[in-house]
């Protein structure tokens, strides 16, 4: 088996762990997140201990792909993930209106992003927005549709950034 595969995970307090009709349900503070369970990756929960196994060696790698997804979904449902968005630029501000974020990136109008259910947005400062919520594959979608309004660009590296992503700066023409 996969060496993924082979670790447990740990369901902490309140945390509830279903399967009904191949779907995968957790259940946590955060909310509920479901996974249609691959054919042939069989799960126990026995004592709040999650251990995965195969029923042939050809669906191994389901088996550490099950298992990295549901740390993550238990991870959402407990914590939640969040991911930090910066606007660098002249101009170059985010605003909450409601659920929606207003996004004045230098065109001639204003953009307007509609935040999708369950996905919390922020903005802490007029420069930065935090995307939050429990599905970490989500909250990461969300970030790059956000970043893709205006991607940094490599002369003056204005745009919008992840927190902490370096951008690599292009020399400018010479005379």
């Amino acid at each position: 088996m996969s060496r993924v595969a082979k670790k447990l995970i740990n369901l902490p307090k309140g945390i509830e762990l279903k399967e009904a009709d191949g779907v995968l349900s957790i259940k946590g503070p955060k909310g509920t997140l479901n996974l249609a369970k691959p054919q042939g990756v069989n799960v126990e929960n026995k004592d709040g201990v999650v251990r995965m196994s195969v029923d042939n060696d050809d669906d191994m790698k389901m088996a550490g792909t099950t298992r990295a997804i549901l740390a993550n979904m238990i991870t959402g449902v407990t914590d939640g993930f969040t991911r930090k968005l910066e606007l660098v630029g002249v101009g170059y501000r985010a605003a909450m209106a409601g659920k929606d974020l207003n996004l004045s990136l230098g065109f001639s109008h204003p953009v307007v992003f509609k935040t999708p259910d369950g996905i919390t947005l922020a903005t802490p400062t007029q420069t930065e927005i935090l995307v939050s919520g429990a599905d970490k594959q989500q909250v990461g979608e969300v970030a790059a549709k956000i970043r893709a309004y205006r991607k940094p660009e490599p002369y003056k590296g204005k745009g919008i950034r992840y927190a902490g992503e370096k951008i690599i700066m292009k020399e400018a023409k010479k005379a």
